[in-house]
C-alpha cells in the first residue's frame, strides 16, 4: 500500500491496513510525515508555551525563594526572550524527541507481545506504533493547534476528559490525572490493538490489552513526573 491507502487506511479501515503492514512494515515515509507534523505543531505552540511558563515561574514563590531574587529574575528573562540558538534548538530537538519516544515505546510494546508469544518483530510494532500515531500527531495536533490558538495557552487546552471540568486548574493533580484519557490517545491505543493482534498471532482482545497496558503504565509514568516537577514549583 502507498503512503495515502496507508493513512486513509488506519481512519477508515484499521484492520485491514495494520494487517497488511504486519505483512510489510513500512515505517521511513509514515515516520517522516509525523515528524514533519510534529515540528510545525512544536513551532507553532513554542509562544504559547513559553507564556504558560512564564506564568508558572511567576505564580511560584518556592522557586523564588530557592533561586534568589536576581537569578529568578534572570531566569524569567531568559524565558521571555530566548536566543536564536534556543530557538533552533527547541525546533530540532522536537522530531529528536518524539522519535526517541517511539522507538522506546516500541521496544516496550514488543517485550509486551512476546511475553505470552513467539511471533513478531520490532520492526512490525515500531511500524504499527508510526501509522497509529496518524490519530494522534495528524487529526489530534491539528484540533489542538486551533484550541491553543484560540486559548492564547498550551497548558490550558486538552482534548482529554478534563475538558469538561473547565474550572480545574491545569497545575492540579486533578487535571494531569483526567488529561492522561485523551481521546486521541485512547483511540490511537485501541487501533493499535489491530496491528498487535495481526503481528503477535494474538487474539483482538489480548492485543488491546497489551496496547491499552502500555497507555496504561506511560499515563502512571506521565502522573509520577507531574508529581515531581510540582515539588519544585
Amino acid at each position: 500500500m502507498n503512503l495515502i491507502t496507508r493513512l486513509q487506511g488506519v481512519f477508515f479501515n484499521p484492520k485491514q491496513t495494520f494487517t497488511a503492514l504486519s505483512k510489510k512494515p513500512y515505517w521511513l515515509d509514515a515516520l517522516l510525515i509525523i515528524l514533519i507534523a510534529f515540528t510545525l505543531f512544536s513551532y507553532l505552540a513554542a509562544p504559547y508555551q513559553r507564556n504558560d511558563s512564564i506564568k508558572i515561574w511567576e505564580d511560584s514563590t518556592k522557586l523564588k525563594e530557592r533561586m534568589g531574587e536576581e537569578a529568578y529574575r534572570a531566569r524569567i528573562e531568559q524565558i521571555e526572550n530566548p536566543s536564536q540558538l534556543q530557538k533552533i534548538l527547541g525546533i530540532v530537538l522536537a522530531p529528536i524527541g518524539l522519535t526517541i519516544g517511539l522507538l522506546i515505546s516500541s521496544f516496550v510494546i514488543f517485550f509486551m507481545g512476546r511475553i505470552g508469544s513467539l511471533e513478531g518483530k520490532y520492526v512490525q510494532v515500531f511500524s504499527a506504533l508510526v501509522h497509529a500515531n496518524f490519530i494522534d500527531k495528524l487529526l489530534g495536533n491539528a484540533l489542538r493547534i486551533v484550541l491553543i490558538f484560540g486559548k492564547k495557552s498550551v497548558m490550558q487546552t486538552t482534548t482529554s476528559l478534563a475538558i469538561f471540568f473547565p474550572t480545574l486548574d491545569y497545575t492540579s493533580q486533578a487535571y494531569i490525572v483526567l488529561s492522561q484519557f485523551d481521546f486521541f490517545q485512547l483511540w490511537l491505543f485501541g487501533i493499535l490493538g489491530f496491528g498487535l493482534s495481526a503481528i503477535f498471532k494474538i487474539s483482538l482482545k489480548r492485543a488491546l490489552s497489551i496496547s491499552y497496558g502500555f497507555w496504561l503504565v506511560k499515563s502512571l509514568l506521565n502522573i509520577a513526573m507531574w508529581w515531581i516537577s510540582m515539588r519544585f514549583v
